[in-house]
């Protein structure tokens, strides 16, 4: 995912769904590979996000749809 979108994503996980830093921090760094989140797969990141309770079910469905929308 380009810089430009990637940091789009990261603005309405903070403003639109209120997701603290921290929680999405914690999920930039699993994986352990050495390649930045942003260049991975864009629905990675919401994945791994729910998988480890940062978000919800229905947080999930509006990250995806707003994915959806924007790409």
């Amino acid at each position: 995912m380009a810089p430009a979108k990637y940091t789009r994503l990261i603005r309405f996980l903070q403003e639109d769904l209120a997701i603290s830093p921290a929680s999405i921090a914690v999920a930039e760094r699993v994986g352990g590979d050495k390649q930045p989140q942003r260049d991975k797969d864009p629905n990675s990141l919401p994945m791994v996000l729910w998988q480890y309770g940062l978000v919800t079910l229905e947080q999930l469905d509006k990250i995806f749809d707003w994915l959806s929308e924007a790409y």
